[in-house]
Parts: structure tokens; sequence; C-alpha cells
């Protein structure tokens, strides 16, 4: 029954068959639907993965398999590179109804001895597509001299940085304004009303910058364009300053610029090949069984929040480019793009349309039909059962004498969550290297105590840490949030790790302190990716 888990029968697992390198590629080929899935940490996976095999980690499979894995009967083949991780993560989707589950044969090391192409890094279907964009439209660009010249002799220019708003905040190039990449055509008219006006488009490397300014040349914006060449990782190997804390941000759209964008962004995704709906059509589509459907509302974060489709998440159109195989790693599942204005689904379906996804627009769709309100709900199992502990009895438990040593907390958040705030004396597991980490723990433990941010995901691990011990296992109610509303003391950084933080790669352009050997690799290698796509040849990208 669909989002029941069902324990095995005693003395009883399935026998999972095994997809041959040769087997996956034939269906990435043939454009049926398939979800490879890399259940290792993401640093793992950055090292080597298939150029389609979606980043999944076994500690996470409860939290985002319905969401992310809408059809039951999908065909799902999964991956590990000798951890141990792919039969037990094979195992959990079985449990949760999954019947058309297989092992990858040979794993990651499989794969690369059968002859296919390995990747590195994270979102690489995007930044592959990216260089072939630049490769095949001569996108254009200029450096990060060029640019600071222009700022320096007070040129008619407006930079435009695409990234996400916190990406922004983080650092920017000076006088830049932050218009996430969907929202590029729609807004480039209300900042540059001059059509002399140069626009220069940037991100933090490459990618946003190349498809941020050729969706504004394929829209038809009269106005200049460029891509700031490398990003804020040139400026920086410019040794040029950038700025932080900014907050800048685009204005609405007139009704006249938002109609020339809606007419200019249909007659672009027309010409790419975008399917249309209609929204009374929306039903019938999500009750189909037969194909995996993804519907996804790319107007910003804050627009959905106001209100939304019923069936319809999150997901603003630069990012949903930018890192498609995380929102939807079933490939050749169909795409479902919604928005109030007629621009901004359609860019970032035609975008879509040339990574060789199945998507369509849905036609029509008005303010005054995202009225669907409240926080969207992701479809869960069951949770098991899990004694708890509330936060008073285990605030005096850790205040007792060698209160710390007796009642070990392990933290499950995610590495970065746990570096901004834990418990005091937690320390920070994997769920995915729960065996490793209780060797690390100090002698005289008496019993564990499981949180992370909510306590959900605590709840689901617990039963994976029963396995391993005789020692009682309980649950934080509420998690370190419910701590944290009591009013009980919280720590940070990185002080107590039972486990590496592995759980999210580093990426060479995040952040202030990366060195600059590290992002020119990062460059080289996002030079070579046009390269490695022809290797491949699994990918059925076309640029118009």
């Amino acid at each position: 029954m669909d989002g029941q888990v069902q324990p095995f029968r005693s003395g009883y697992a399935p026998q999972f068959p095994h997809r041959s390198y040769q087997q996956v590629r034939a269906e990435l080929l043939a454009g049926r639907e398939i979800a490879l899935l890399d259940v290792r940490e993401e640093d793992p996976h950055a090292q080597a993965h298939p150029l389609f095999a979606a980043n999944f980690p076994y500690g996470r499979i409860e939290l985002d398999a319905y969401a992310k894995l809408p059809r039951r009967d999908v065909p799902i083949v999964v991956l590990d590179d000798g951890e141990g991780l792919a039969l037990p993560s094979a195992l959990r989707l079985h449990q949760m109804g999954y019947t058309e589950v297989s092992l990858l044969e040979g794993g990651v090391s499989g794969w690369r001895e059968a002859g296919g192409e390995l990747f590195r890094d994270v979102n690489v279907p995007s930044k592959s597509f990216g260089e072939l964009v630049e490769h095949e439209r001569h996108t254009p660009s200029l450096s990060a001299p060029e640019v600071q010249a222009l700022i320096d002799n007070g040129d008619n220019i407006v930079i435009l940085d695409a990234r996400r708003y916190d990406e922004y905040q983080t650092m920017s190039i000076p006088g830049s304004i932050n218009v996430p990449g969907a929202e590029l055509a729609l807004r480039a008219r209300e900042l540059a009303p001059d059509p002399s006006t140069r626009i220069i488009v940037n991100c933090a490397g490459r990618t946003r910058s190349i498809i941020g300014t050729q969706s504004l040349i394929n829209a038809g914006v009269p106005n200049p364009a460029a891509a700031l060449r490398n990003g804020t990782i040139g400026w920086t190997l410019a040794r040029q300053q950038l700025e932080h804390g900014q907050s800048r941000s685009y204005p609405p759209a007139s009704e006249a610029n938002r109609h020339a964008a809606a007419r200019d962004a249909r007659e672009l995704a027309d010409r790419a090949g975008v399917a249309r709906v209609e929204r009374a059509q929306l039903k019938g589509l999500h009750a189909d069984r037969t194909r995996s459907y993804y519907f996804f509302d790319v107007r910003s974060p804050g627009e959905y929040a106001d209100g939304r489709l019923p069936h319809f998440r999150s997901a603003p159109g630069g990012q949903l480019v930018q890192e498609t195989e995380q929102f939807a790693p079933v490939r050749g599942a169909r795409l479902v793009l919604a928005d109030s204005d007629g621009v901004r689904a359609n860019l970032t379906a035609h975008w879509l349309r040339q990574m060789n996804h199945d998507v369509c627009v849905v036609d029509g769709l008005r303010a005054e039909h995202f009225s669907a309100s409240g926080a969207w709900q992701e479809e869960l199992p069951p949770q098991p059962q899990a004694e708890e502990v509330d936060v008073e009895t285990l605030s005096q438990w850790l205040a007792e004498a060698d209160g710390p040593q007796r009642t070990a907390v392990l933290d499950l958040s995610s590495g970065v969550n746990y570096q901004k705030r834990h418990l005091p004396g937690a320390w920070f597991a994997l769920r995915s290297q729960l065996a490793v980490a209780l060797a690390q723990l100090p002698a005289g433990v008496e019993r564990y105590a499981l949180t992370c941010g909510s306590g959900l995901l605590a709840r689901y691990a617990a039963a994976d840490l029963r396995a391993l011990t005789a020692l009682p296992v309980l649950v934080l109610a509420g998690g370190t949030t419910a701590w944290a509303c009591a009013g009980k003391p919280l720590e940070s950084g990185a002080t107590r790790l039972a486990s590496p933080l592995i759980d999210r790669y580093r990426r060479p352009y995040e952040g202030t302190d990366n060195r600059a050997e590290a992002m020119q690799a990062y460059l080289d290698w996002e030079f070579g990716l046009v390269a490695q796509l022809a290797r491949d040849g699994t990918h059925g990208f076309h640029v118009i």
C-alpha cells in the first residue's frame, strides 16, 4: 500500500537484481524513466559519479523519497562506491513501497570499468549544459578587470547577480543588484529601461552567468548583455574587492514590461518545443500513476509563501535549472511548471527542454489562482515507534556528574546546522556511519539520546541505532528546536565530531576564505565539461 513501510518477515530479505552500465545507458538513451540514485554523502558523491546520478543520501531516504520519487513503480538503480550503503538503501526503498529497485553492478567503480564517464562536483548536468550553451552560442562575456574598468569609468551599465539572495548577501560585485535567474527577463526592462544600458550578469562561477545572459539574449531584451566571466571567482582571482551584506533587489515589473516579457518568453518556449497544459487538466495529471510528474512553482519563495497552487512545490526557476537532478531525480519524468505572469515558467521551461527534459507549462494562470495557503506538507512514511525523552529530563541528565559521558547525545542534523547550534556536549553523527560514530565515543556511556533540528530524522534513525547497541536509545522530543525554545544553552562550532563533515561538499566558490588554487582548479574543470559530455554521450542536450 502506498506510503506504508512494510516490515520484513522474520528471516526474509528481498533479493535485488543488478543493472549493468550498459543496461542503464540504454535506458538513458531511450529516454525512459529511471532514477539513478547515489546514496553516499554529498562529498563522496562529488568526487566521482555518473552524469545523471542524483545524490540521494541514505540518511535522508524517508524524508526525501516520496516527494522526489513520486511513482512507486519507477525503475530505481541504487549505487555507492563500496561503502555498503546501496543494499540498506534498496531495502529501505523496498519497505517504503518501491517495487522496481535494483543495484548498479559494481557501483561507481563498475561504471568506470565498463567504460562509463565519471564526473566531479555537484549539479553537473546543468553546469555541463551551461558550458555547452556558451560553446554553441558564443555567449558574450567580459573579464573582471574589464567590468571593473567600466565601473571606474562610470559607464552606462547595470550588474545583475543571478544567484539566490543568501549567496548574494554573502558576497557580491560592487553595485550589483540581486535578480535570481528566472527573474532576469521579467525584471531587466525595469532595471535597464534605456536600451543602450549594458547588462552584465554574474554568479559565483560560470553556469548561472552564462544561462542568465543567454536568457536575456534569447528573450529579446534589447540591451547589450554579457556575462561576468568566471563570476565572483574571477573577480577574486583578479584581486578585486567584493561587497558583503548587500540587500539590493529588483522592483515590481510594470504591466507593459510584463506583457512584453511574457510575449517573448512564450515565443521562446514554443521554439524550444515546450508542451502546454490548462489549469483544468492539473487534477488529472496529479492522479496519473503511469508517469512520474513533478509540479513546480517557479516564482520567488516570497510569492509562493503568500499563496500557491495545490500539489505544486516551490522551485525558483533559476535554481531549478541549476539543480534539476536534485529537484527531479527521475530522468525521463514530466516537469509541470507554473507562474502567475507567463514569463518565468516559459523561460525556465525553454532551458529544461534543451536539457532533454519532458516539460510543460500551465497556461492561463493568474495571481488569484494561487490561493492555497499554508506551508507545503511533505508526504512521509509513518514515523516508527521510538522512546522519547523530554527537554527537562535530558537537561537534568546532562547536568549530573559525568552526565555528558553517561548520556551520549548524537546530533543527526546536517553538518552545517550542527556547527550553527547544538546541545552542549552533543556529538555530530551521520546516520550512514552510526557504527563508526559509536566507536568514537568515550567509555562509560549508559544511554543514547538522538536529536536533529525537529527530531523527525532522529525518529527514523533510532531503529538503526537500536540494531547496533543493547543500551537504551531515546529521541529528544521536538529535537534541538524544542531545546532552544525552552531556553536551554547551546553550543556552536565543530566541537565533537563522531563522524566526518562529509554530508556537504564544500563548493570552491562558497564563502570568503577559498584558496586561489581551488578556485582556479574549479574553473579549469568547468572548461573541460563539454569534452566530458561528448565522451559520455547520454545527455541528449540540444541548444537552440
